[in-house]
């Protein structure tokens, strides 16, 4: 499809639209930034870049946007990792970054308001200032809310809690028209018509451009531990993982890590992993209101981690061992990425019993496609994120293995009853991946939704489908 030309007259006519005009940044003078999301690999330099601080302005850029035939590509923090929020079509960045301010805290209500830039550290750390969790944890907390909701983030509480879907009560959009839609609110249940506000959630922007959300909290529990547990084999740790979810002790995270990941993060961080004993490990971490209730669920999850093949069963019980964890798991992506020249992404999800023999299929292409590929994951939901790494390669050879790598990958998840995202999206960069593992009428329906959404295809063109 194609999209007017901008010229002068409609950077003149956005300048109107907003209280300060400064707030308009002509494409040629805008910050680098702007032409990728983290991992960079798909740019595209806006013809203008609109930063909005209000509804009322995401409203009236919208409605000239649609007028004027202009795509818009909503942006956060550019935090993503599938091109989501590069303008592939040019158009209009709608930067909402400045849109950061906690509305509403409801205690009776148990929830939160936000505006659509709050950044996901400052909602959590804001949050538990006041002893309430927000549990939605994804590996970015730089990322926006709205970016959250818009990819339907994950992150390592989802095992316990859901993902950020499962937290999202209402929210406030605007359509491309520029009307304000209100969906959901405070209420706890909502059986009235289709639910809209879940077809908005994971759309990745190409809907409609969320500027409000009311978000669920719950109270802050007071006690933690995590335990590290060392296995010989990747195999061993995985297929212990089913046993613990049955066993109903209910850790708020687990995950799976590989001694390959850890020296990254070692380098990156300059500091020791507390364990260099075994390649695979089982990481887990357990909430709750007491430390006997705590202790209860480590003490079953240890034995049930003994009694199938581990090596041994470290108890994260201080602050500082804890974090010397936890910093570690975190450090993976930029620890990875700071190893290479340049990657690219996999999340792929499959049932959670599946995961080694998707790890060790990964693997292999290592030396079929003479790429390095790094992986670790979320054990407790099955998601595992495999970044494929171009080190010296020509680009030309490096596109070439790379695609070869990806084909491979996902034509496995789906024999393995997997899918192409657990929670970094689609966006620009997977379409054609998405649309080979889905039913063709299922595609077909996607379609439709967008075209009644988005008539114009003016949101985030050339995005999902």
């Amino acid at each position: 499809m194609s999209y007017k030309e901008f010229c002068d007259s409609d950077l003149e006519a956005l300048s109107k639209l907003v209280a300060d005009p400064s707030r308009i940044i002509p494409g040629n003078e805008a910050s680098e930034d702007y032409s990728h999301d983290e991992l960079g690999g798909t740019r595209c330099f806006p013809d203008v870049v609109v930063k909005a601080v209000s509804t009322q302005e995401v409203s009236a850029i919208l409605a000239y946007a649609t007028k004027e035939n202009i795509a818009v590509t909503p942006r956060g923090s550019g935090t993503g990792l599938v091109g989501g929020a590069v303008p592939v079509k040019k158009g209009i960045v709608l930067d909402l970054s400045l849109m950061d301010k906690i509305l509403e805290l409801d205690e009776d209500n148990l929830t939160i308001t936000v505006e659509a830039g709050v950044l996901l550290m400052d909602l959590a750390q804001y949050a538990a200032d006041r002893d309430f969790l927000y549990p939605p944890d994804p590996g970015e907390k730089t990322a926006t809310i709205g970016g959250n909701i818009s990819t339907n983030a994950g992150g390592m509480r989802a095992v316990k809690y859901g993902v950020t879907r499962d937290f999202v009560r209402g929210l406030e959009v605007v359509l491309p028209s520029g009307e304000v839609m209100n969906l959901g609110g405070k209420i706890v249940k909502n059986s009235s018509g289709y639910s809209l506000m879940n077809l908005i959630i994971g759309s990745e922007g190409t809907l409609a451009i969320i500027t409000k959300a009311t978000l669920k909290l719950l109270p802050l529990p007071p006690k933690e531990i995590s335990l590290l547990v060392p296995y010989p084999t990747l195999k061993q740790a995985i297929e212990t993982v089913p046993l613990i979810i049955k066993s109903k002790a209910a850790p708020n995270a687990l995950e799976f890590l590989q001694n390959e990941a850890i020296e990254d993060a070692e380098s990156y961080l300059g500091s020791r992993f507390p364990d260099k004993s075994s390649d695979s490990y089982l990481l887990l971490r357990f909430d709750g209101r007491t430390k006997d209730e705590i202790e209860e669920a480590c003490d079953l999850v240890a034995q049930i981690c003994i009694d199938h093949g581990a090596l041994d069963v470290f108890i994260m019980d201080t602050e500082e061992r804890s974090d010397s964890v936890w910093k570690a798991r975190g450090a993976f992506l930029e620890a990875i990425k700071s190893s290479t020249t340049d990657m690219d992404e996999v999340d792929v999800v499959t049932p959670r019993s599946r995961v080694d023999e998707m790890v060790a299929f990964t693997h292999s292409l290592r030396a079929k496609h003479g790429v390095r590929i790094k992986t670790f994951g979320h054990a407790g939901d099955g998601n595992l994120h495999a970044y494929i790494l171009k080190d010296d390669l020509q680009d030309s050879e490096w596109h070439r293995r790379l695609e070869a790598a990806m084909e491979e990958i996902y034509e496995k998840a789906r024999s393995l009853e997997g899918q192409v995202s657990g929670e970094h999206g689609i966006g620009f960069a997977k379409r054609d991946y998405l649309k080979k593992s889905l039913d063709p009428a299922a595609v077909a329906i996607m379609k439709g939704i967008k075209a009644v959404f988005d008539p114009g295809n003016i949101l985030n063109p050339d995005k999902i489908i």
